[in-house]
């Protein structure tokens, strides 16, 4: 980050001037932010759409030196936590972010911000684009991965069967870290272009959320469920490689119990899986590169062409060529 942006953003403002002396949050949000429909039957503030004016995004700091009560909003949200740390409750989860955590909530979501003091700095940026949501990053992950489809549709990511809320370690998300330094930077500089480079980069930060996005699973997951979990990682990780009987001798079961236990898990059998995933990554290819379908198949794992023009057209309900010319 720049230098001049981050002692920008390190001054106290005027508001956080009155928090200091008060220890309570001096509400610096205008009544026009606030959609009273929507705050009386949540029976806590709502923000709306009023902050973006034109604008796609919206960058704020947080204010300090006082706890900021529970609230909720119209709009996707990110907390990334600049400098120091704080403690938030989202939608009933204790939640504590350390320099360089990234946590995303839903439209909807409801959190509360605890008290931050003079070395911490967290960073509100919101999204007005109603098409960047969780469910969005869902189908985008789970449109690239078999394990993330069942994660979603099992619902193991969570323990009320809604996933609202998102948390990336600092110690994961490194280039999620840059962009989002470089939208701060060129948000608070305004230098020319700097509408267009911001777009270009909220581009960027979404395909690296996807990219780095994790469902946590639940503790309470049984054996099997285990075990399916680290079949359908390998199958994530080695699509091209990977089969039943090596798998069966990784995890030392037998070739037939180690399927049955697969299909009574996902509800489809071990080969289904295997191809849908190469049928996904073969999308990928086609849709991103130039290389020859012969080339896409050899990549992921597929020698039969018959069968990969087949298996594609029953996905995508159109062939390799066609999905190239549209």
């Amino acid at each position: 980050m720049i230098d001049s942006v981050l002692n920008r953003l390190m001054k106290t403002t005027e508001d956080e001037k009155q928090q200091l002396k008060s220890l309570e949050v001096h509400d610096d949000i205008p009544s026009a932010a606030i959609d009273p429909s929507l705050s009386e039957n949540r029976h806590e503030p709502v923000l709306n759409d009023y902050f973006f004016r034109n604008k796609r995004i919206y960058v704020s700091k947080h204010n300090r030196y006082a706890p900021y009560p529970e609230h909720s909003h119209t709009f996707f949200e990110i907390n990334y936590m600049l400098r120091g740390s704080c403690d938030e409750i989202v939608d009933g989860e204790k939640i504590h972010l350390e320099t360089g955590d990234v946590l995303l909530m839903d439209i909807g979501s409801r959190h509360s911000i605890g008290y931050l003091g003079t070395n911490d700095l967290l960073i509100n940026l919101l999204f007005r684009d109603q098409d960047i949501n969780l469910a969005v990053l869902n189908d985008l992950r789970s449109s690239q991965s078999v394990l993330y489809e069942f994660l979603l549709n099992r619902k193991l990511g969570s323990s009320n069967g809604q996933i609202r809320h998102l948390l990336f370690s600092h110690q994961t998300v490194h280039e999620v870290q840059t962009t989002l330094d470089q939208i701060i930077d060129e948000y608070y500089l305004q230098r020319p272009f700097a509408d267009a480079v911001i777009s270009g980069y909220l581009s960027i930060l979404i395909a690296q959320l996807v990219r780095n996005y994790q469902v946590k699973v639940k503790k309470q997951v049984s054996k099997t469920q285990q075990l399916v979990l680290s079949i359908l990682r390998d199958i994530d990780n080695d699509y091209r490689t990977v089969s039943l009987e090596k798998l069966a001798i990784k995890y030392n079961y037998n070739r037939n119990y180690l399927s049955n236990i697969f299909k009574r898990e996902t509800g489809t059998t071990f080969s289904e899986t295997l191809t849908k995933q190469r049928m996904l990554n073969a999308h990928i290819l086609l849709t991103s590169t130039a290389l020859p379908v012969s080339e896409i198949m050899k990549q992921v794992g597929i020698s039969n062409k018959a069968f990969f023009y087949q298996k594609y057209a029953a996905y995508y309900q159109t062939t390799p060529g066609q999905q190239r010319q549209s």
